[in-house]
């Protein structure tokens, strides 16, 4: 009777857990930023959740070929690399309808803030801060189809 409660309690516990993942898994995708001139891909390396620049109007030099450098990093070594495919979300985990302890990168001011992200009526807002989260900035991103 025992080993049977516990296989019961153990599928539920597996059965929430599964939900949470797919419903965390929603962020996963293609998002256009408020202004609409980024999209970022946001994916999922093991329970972490991250986004790279997947498309920009400004990641190319006036050439329109060439790649635009990460420039305004504080880090001189990572001024070389390029503004396509960079992670500019890292981190993030998924609890209680919240995506957390995460960072976000402007690359537009070579700055990195503390993150939060969730899911609001089919937009996820995007709040950075520096210190605690009442004194940040939020954004609201849309799905890409």
């Amino acid at each position: 009777m025992q080993k049977l409660a516990l296989s019961i309690l153990l599928f539920l516990f597996s059965l929430i857990t599964f939900a949470q993942n797919n419903d965390a898994d929603r962020i996963i995708g293609e998002w256009l930023n408020e202004d609409k001139d980024g999209k970022i891909e946001i994916y999922k390396t093991g329970n972490t959740y991250f986004g790279k620049v997947i498309w920009g109007n400004s990641i190319y030099e006036d050439d329109g070929q060439t790649l635009k450098k990460d420039l305004k990093n504080p880090d001189e070594k990572l001024r070389q690399r390029n503004i396509l495919n960079m992670v500019v979300l890292s981190n993030f985990t998924y609890s209680e309808d919240i995506f957390d302890n995460g960072k976000i990168y402007d690359p537009k001011s070579g700055k990195t803030y503390n993150c939060t992200m969730k899911l609001k009526d089919n937009k996820l807002e995007i709040r950075g801060y520096v210190g605690i989260s009442l004194l940040g900035h939020s954004t609201y991103w849309e799905k890409s189809e």
